[in-house]
């Protein structure tokens, strides 16, 4: 695998661009691997990654129904934050933003990492005092996070509706070292090094039944064949629930459509990521100027990538109320992701009832912002049968023992959000 430089896009450019090679390897399935992971997306990419690269196993395959990047990786609105409040869930996304803050030095790939900040706002007294004590956990966990006033609002981001807002803004909660980080090019990237370790990257190859026998697994089966595995790794998000019903196991989880959207491209307006109080809408640039925008789920079960227009409506409308200026945008385009939410709106990364056979999923708004950290701790569940630290409580069994990890109490239920 040839290093991305400076001096090696200034080379091509004056041979005509031909050297340039695909990422990874399209590989076909062998009869069988050490070690499979289902789901081509950011989190089944990077924990084959990191199996091969940081556990040095061998053997390692990542099969996915369709290509890489074209799933929840690849439709998302790009944000990464730390800004948790519960211990559990803090210390697992501080670990994630470490890691974006070196992803693109340490796979040689640019993922364009911007952190730029996050922001959100609050509206009432109620709500300062919880991002007080949201603050004050983050900082006391190591991360960032400041408490900023009306007036530093007003000098920071003066194009918010101060002064004939129907939820006026009294302050927010900022973490400097947040921002957004380009979705494909990390699926992309996750790609490119994984292959260069000698994973095999099996695309359009779905899934439709497991082989188990006394308990555990020996294999899969898919549309390109029989696969055998010592152990599996199921990383397949939205679908979740459809691919461990196969395994005999329902999971605590719903799926839900989640729909993201695009304007045409403006002039540089908005600095950072934004987050409103009063509806649940965020906000942010892309480098290429459009306003990259989403808010609550749709309020129905689905497994499809596309939404409903009256959810079109609803987070338009949010906007709105923060911003009016941004009224005369015109929608570029918009998509769905599937999201598999839990009931209490943390993820799970266990071990199942069938040995070999291991889960990672129910990341809710979660799951771009977790990938690096995911992939590490996913890995090391694999590679040694113990959870990593930062994930040891994300265990299946939390809800039947009732140690639920209830970050928001946003879980599938849209009138709880």
């Amino acid at each position: 695998m040839k290093r991305f430089s400076g001096l090696r896009i200034l080379a091509e450019g004056l041979t005509g661009n031909a050297g340039w090679r695909p990422h990874w390897r399209d590989a076909a399935p062998a009869e069988a691997y050490d070690i499979v992971i289902v789901g081509g997306g950011g989190h089944g990419l990077a924990t084959a990654y990191h199996l091969a690269e940081t556990y040095g196993e061998a053997r390692i395959a990542v099969v996915e129904k369709g290509w890489i990047g074209g799933g929840n990786v690849g439709r998302n609105t790009t944000v990464v934050r730390a800004n948790y409040l519960l211990p559990a869930n803090q210390r697992f996304y501080a670990l994630s933003l470490r890691m974006w803050e070196r992803f693109e030095q340490e796979l040689n790939y640019n993922a364009m990492v911007s952190q730029r900040g996050i922001l959100n706002l609050y509206h009432s007294d109620g709500q300062r005092d919880a991002y007080i004590r949201r603050g004050n956990a983050i900082r006391f966990s190591g991360a960032d996070a400041e408490h900023l006033d009306r007036a530093a609002l007003e000098r920071m981001w003066p194009f918010f509706d101060y002064d004939n807002a129907r939820f006026p803004i009294r302050g927010g909660l900022w973490q400097p070292r947040g921002g957004t980080v380009r979705h494909d090019a990390v699926a992309w990237g996750y790609a490119r090094a994984a292959s260069a370790r000698g994973v095999d990257i099996v695309q359009n190859c779905e899934v439709t039944g497991f082989d188990i026998q006394g308990g555990r697994i020996a294999g899969l089966r898919t549309s390109r064949g029989a696969i055998g595995a010592g152990r599996v790794g199921i990383c397949v998000a939205g679908h979740s629930s459809r691919v461990m019903e196969m395994a005999g196991m329902n999971l605590p989880v719903e799926s839900h459509v989640l729909q993201a959207f695009v304007s045409e491209g403006l002039k540089p307006c908005i600095p950072g990521v934004i987050g409103f109080g009063a509806g649940h809408f965020y906000i942010s640039q892309s480098d290429k100027g459009g306003l990259v925008f989403g808010g609550d789920l749709d309020g129905y079960n689905s497994y499809a990538q596309r939404g409903n227009l009256p959810m079109v409506e609803h987070v338009c409308a949010g906007g709105m109320a923060l911003m009016p200026m941004i009224g005369r945008a015109r929608l570029l385009r918009m998509w769905g992701g599937v999201m598999d939410m839990t009931m209490d709106g943390s993820p799970i990364i266990d071990r199942t009832p069938v040995e070999g056979l291991f889960f990672n999923g129910g990341w809710c708004y979660g799951g771009f912002k977790a990938t690096p950290a995911s992939g590490l701790v996913f890995a090391h569940l694999i590679a040694t049968g113990t959870p990593h630290e930062a994930a040891a409580d994300f265990r299946l069994d939390r809800f039947a023992r009732g140690h639920l990890i209830d970050e928001a109490g946003s879980g599938p239920q849209p009138n709880l959000h």
